[in-house]
């Protein structure tokens, strides 16, 4: 049985200004006695969740714990074995895949792939509307990667294409930005850029961020709640309170040590020796 907290039941009839985009605080997504996978056995069950708007949220486990099933069920790709799941009517979500999905023999630009997060039909660039290209540029600016806009997508290194689909997902004003491996392909130097730049979208945008990873350092200084994925269950929490090292030594199943380093939250794996597992 996964540990998640009661859900509070929203009542959108009671929320002033509802239906609409929810504030900081409110509820984006409640997950009511949900059972989730793809049959029975379900792969969780008795599941209750509330995501509040402005969360960064993690997503974490180890590979092959059911994060994708997860992830697919609260944004409604996958139908829940039993209960549901609220989604605040409106709510603009963009989806940044783990790996891209443009076919690498078709010869678009990095502009065009991002205007694809404008427009419905990614093969009308000629119906692309100015206002549209200009979102698109200013996406690609913000990430530093307006240089790139001519480029041949397919040409691009992944970690190139990995801010070009960061692009686009936020040329569409997302109020949730999904984020799937979001630095995979990534050096140290463009992994800290990408999540500074999160940090800086939700606090000053107040863009409301979930990222799906197996790489805990990802979130450890990044995500202010927790959804820790593992067979025993799924643990979701306040980052502090979930991610506690009796508790990730038991999900990973090797030593997990926490520590401080410079004012920041540092993970080690290994023996308390300091040999290496």
């Amino acid at each position: 049985m996964a540990i998640i907290p009661k859900p509070i039941t929203p009542n959108i009839g009671e929320r002033p200004g509802a239906p609409g985009s929810p504030s900081d605080g409110e509820w984006a997504f409640v997950g009511s006695d949900l059972a989730i996978g793809y049959g029975r056995p379900a792969l969780f069950e008795n599941l209750s969740f509330e995501i509040r708007r402005g969360e960064i949220l993690g997503i974490v486990g180890p590979n092959g714990s059911g994060k994708t099933t997860l992830l697919r069920t609260i944004l409604g790709l996958l139908k829940p074995v039993a209960g549901r799941v609220a989604r605040w009517p409106g709510l603009n979500i963009s989806y940044v895949p783990q790996r891209d999905r443009i076919d690498a023999i078709v010869p678009v630009t990095a502009l065009e792939v991002v205007t694809m997060g404008m427009t419905a039909r990614a093969d009308a660039f000629d119906r692309i509307r100015a206002a549209d290209r200009r979102a698109a540029s200013q996406a690609m600016e913000l990430l530093g990667i307006e240089a790139l806009g001519g480029r041949l997508f397919r040409n691009l290194s992944a970690g190139q294409k990995q801010r070009v689909l960061l692009a686009k997902a936020l040329a569409a004003s997302p109020d949730v930005l999904v984020l799937d491996e979001p630095t995979s392909g990534m050096d140290i130097a463009s992994e800290a850029a990408i999540l500074d730049f999160l940090r800086a979208l939700n606090t000053e945008q107040h863009v409301t961020v979930a990222i799906v990873t197996h790489m805990l350092p990802i979130v450890l200084n990044l995500a202010t709640t927790i959804m820790l994925v593992s067979p025993r269950g799924i643990v979701h929490g306040a980052a502090g309170e979930v991610l506690q090292e009796e508790r990730l030594t038991a999900v990973y199943g090797v030593p997990v040590h926490l520590g401080q380093v410079a004012g920041q939250m540092t993970l080690v794996v290994g023996d308390k020796d300091g040999g290496d597992v």
